[in-house]
């Protein structure tokens, strides 16, 4: 499952990196706030790109609230996590039928942290894509659902998938990965032509090619009461267990 993710970049990087895959800028530029960890039970925002609306960037609550929960989203979210998606099932779901089949998106993030268990120890590790240009890890999207809280306010969730090999060992409890998407395939995701089976098999063939790397980092990442939006929380810690 994927619970905390990363934001890293400054909003003139990500325009940069969006050139020839995206004309969508920020619709809220002054508010946007990168950020090294954000942990999804906090519901901060993430930033989306809608398929209604693929010029425009638009700040999304983590944790999808359906249209029958939007009444009362605190209420939903205490008896309801949807942070995650199942790609497997977002067409049988309730909370997320209806966004599955109209309301996809894309998710920017720069890295995303799981856990890897030893001896019943959980530590966390850092997975980030490295490039020449930004070796501490590229932007990517996740697959994504999302839904209006209100007018131009949004909620999402991110999509999973089963882990491949690299994943598995990272994640090797679960045995889960969030989608990140192959370029190639950002326009099919948010092509509203599509139908439920090429839906199905772009989910389950659609995860990006390109390497990833990841990194044990402090534990401390779990205690609360603490300010883990900070640098240090990405460092690696010596576990003998990098990626």
């Amino acid at each position: 499952m994927c619970y905390s993710t990363s934001l890293r970049k400054k909003r003139q990087q990500i325009q940069q990196s969006l050139i020839n895959l995206s004309d969508a800028d920020f619709e809220f530029p002054l508010e946007y706030d990168p950020y090294y960890h954000l942990n999804g039970f906090t519901y901060g925002n993430l930033y989306i790109i809608k398929m209604d609306e693929p010029e425009a960037i638009y700040p999304a609550s983590w944790g999808l609230v359906p249209s029958w929960g939007i009444h009362d989203p605190v209420a939903f979210r205490k008896k309801s996590n949807t942070l995650n998606a199942r790609a497997e099932s977002i067409f049988e779901k309730s909370s997320y039928r209806e966004s599955a089949e109209s309301k996809r998106c894309l998710i920017l993030a720069d890295g995303f942290f799981e856990p890897h268990h030893e001896n019943g120890v959980s530590i966390p590790h850092f997975c980030y894509q490295p490039s020449k240009e930004y070796p501490e890890g590229d932007l990517f999207m996740f697959a994504g659902l999302y839904n209006e809280l209100d007018d131009q306010l949004f909620s999402a969730t991110i999509l999973t998938v089963e882990a491949n090999e690299f994943f598995a060992e990272i994640h090797n409890k679960r045995r889960r990965m969030p989608l990140v998407l192959a370029k190639d395939l950002f326009e099919d995701w948010m092509d509203e032509g599509m139908n439920q089976q090429s839906l199905n098999e772009l989910m389950a063939y659609g995860f990006t090619s390109k390497e990833f790397k990841a990194h044990p980092v402090t534990r401390d990442l779990y205690k609360k009461g603490i300010n883990t939006n900070t640098p240090e929380f990405l460092e690696p810690v010596d576990k003998g267990t990098l990626f």
